[in-house]
């Protein structure tokens, strides 16, 4: 049930609908905003209707709540906003959310797949070390040295493997999650 109370006007607009909508069109707002804008600045009143303000229900404090926004964009933007999301592998709402939070792998236009197999292939090249490291071990405790020889190659690139894996698991990570403003400012200004 809609709780929300909403006064209505019925305007005999006397010719000017067509200005109004292709106005409204033009600053991507709807006709009620732009309505509203225009009666608040004549009665000398504080404009809630303002482009790019987002009427946020007061309940919708926390990042826990959700809350449905609407847009308007172009269709080609429209479009745009769909393939990125498909891209990526998300919903709109969460592409969106990716990008106003300036997540690198979405802003910069990477593919968050892309990056995730890559994390995946990493981390089970280091689980199948990790088995291999046990293995060795099992073979030492018991003494057994001749098959413990062909583990030898492996101990000396060990340390060099494990450095890679987590250097890349650190770029991926950094790469899906979200930056500040500061930090990806930053980011453009010394490259």
């Amino acid at each position: 049930m809609n709780t929300t109370a909403h006064d209505f006007v019925t305007v005999d607009m006397r010719g000017l609908k067509a200005a109004l909508v292709a106005r409204a069109q033009a600053e991507r707002v709807s006709v009620s905003v732009l309505v509203r804008s225009a009666v608040a600045r004549d009665l000398g009143r504080a404009d809630d209707g303002e482009p790019g303000h987002a009427d946020v229900p007061s309940n919708a404090a926390s990042n826990a709540t959700s809350i449905k926004l609407s847009i308007r964009m172009s269709a080609e933007e429209a479009r745009q906003l769909a393939a990125g999301a498909r891209e990526a592998g998300l919903s709109r709402g969460a592409y969106l959310a990716g990008l106003i939070a300036n997540v690198p792998v979405l802003s910069t236009g990477g593919r968050r797949a892309e990056h995730i197999a890559t994390l995946m292939a990493s981390s089970a090249e280091l689980s199948t070390l990790s088995r291999n490291v046990h293995r060795l071990i099992a073979l030492l405790r018991q003494a057994n040295v001749e098959p413990a020889r062909p583990y030898r190659e492996m101990l000396d690139t060990l340390a060099d493997d494990v450095r890679r894996h987590l250097e890349l698991a650190a770029r991926v990570l950094a790469d899906l999650q979200p930056r500040s403003r500061s930090a990806a400012s930053s980011d453009h200004s010394t490259r």
